[in-house]
């Protein structure tokens, strides 16, 4: 089920950048399984792919709670294949998914609700056999439900598999209606300008959301100090119905008047959908973590898999993969 042409590491442990501040190293590609892997597919396929894009050193598997089809068929897919294959590996691997598309009947199959997203999660994670995911975010934008209460729902399917999830507000927005009480750490600033400090120090990249004067504030200020030379994280726009579309109207016309840098404009990442955005992010040439590039150089490794397609009971470092994540 595999070439003995290319060995492992390919996309090695030496071939990984950090993401951010955080000690999660990306390798350069991640296997996404919306096709090639439902119940309408050939398990013998979908076995070889998983199994030569790890042989090649990829370790970030992809999913979502509707990828087929049918939809969670994937999800049935990959828990096969972890019983088969990767059961020993777990712990080298970033497994993430996803809810927000219509999954299942009546008014909680989609978008962003508490409830719909944990009991996606709670499904996800019985169809692959799991007891945690490492990566779990919503798909889409819901504009019918409060955004807190869906980064709530995530915070809280995150705590309660084991994740963290830290808080950053200002004293005069510490009620019961806005902070959550269960976080991993919850950090209460005096001022919005020692917060926005704080958010800038704990984020790996920035994302803004359909706000007003607020969002708008960190946003400019964020683009600011990337253009002086402060920061090289990434800052996106998630143009959710067309909300910025003005905006970006007049960062054009800015641009064409001269008052915008051509390159300061394009630092500006904007895109329709979370999942686009997000690999957006990771096409970004330069981390947070500063200068640090793949060195496509250094020497391969040798393949992990023999030639009959068994796994070798040696088990080299491993490596993850994992998309830059914000908190603005």
């Amino acid at each position: 089920c595999r070439s003995a042409l290319v060995p492992y590491g390919t996309i090695s442990s030496e071939r990984v950048a950090h993401t951010g501040r955080s000690g999660l190293k990306l390798p350069a590609i991640s296997l996404g399984m919306w096709y090639n892997f439902g119940g309408v597919d050939s398990f013998a396929n979908s076995r070889a792919i998983a199994r030569r894009a790890f042989d090649l050193g990829v370790t970030h598997f992809d999913l979502a709670n509707n990828y087929g089809p049918p939809p969670g068929s994937a999800e049935e897919t990959f828990g096969q294949l972890l019983k088969k294959d990767f059961a020993p590996y777990r712990d080298e691997l970033i497994i993430s998914t996803k809810a927000g598309w219509d999954m299942w009947p009546g008014p909680y199959g989609e978008f962003g609700s508490r409830k719909y997203l944990l009991a996606s999660l709670d499904q996800s994670l019985k169809r692959m056999g799991l007891d945690y995911v490492d990566i779990f975010y919503s798909h889409r934008p819901d504009p019918e439900t409060p955004f807190e209460e869906t980064m709530g729902a995530l915070a809280d399917g995150a705590l309660e598999k084991s994740g963290q999830v830290i808080g950053v507000i200002v004293a005069s927005m510490n009620t019961p209606a806005l902070a959550h009480p269960g976080l991993t750490r919850m950090e209460v600033t005096p001022l919005i300008h020692q917060r926005k400090a704080r958010m800038y120090e704990l984020a790996e990249g920035f994302i803004a959301l359909p706000g007003g004067y607020g969002t708008l504030d960190e946003l400019f200020e964020t683009l600011t100090w990337a253009q002086i030379g402060v920061h090289a994280k990434p800052v996106g726009l998630l143009n959710v119905n067309g909300y910025f579309d003005p905006l970006l109207a007049m960062l054009d016309r800015a641009e064409a008047e001269g008052f915008i840098f051509p390159e300061h404009r394009r630092s500006l990442i904007c895109k329709t959908e979370p999942e686009k955005l997000l690999t957006a992010y990771g096409r970004t040439q330069t981390l947070a973590r500063g200068s640090e590039k793949v060195d496509a150089a250094k020497p391969l490794k040798q393949s992990r898999l023999t030639s009959s397609g068994e796994f070798k009971k040696t088990k080299p470092k491993g490596v993850s993969m994992e998309f830059s994540r914000s908190r603005t």
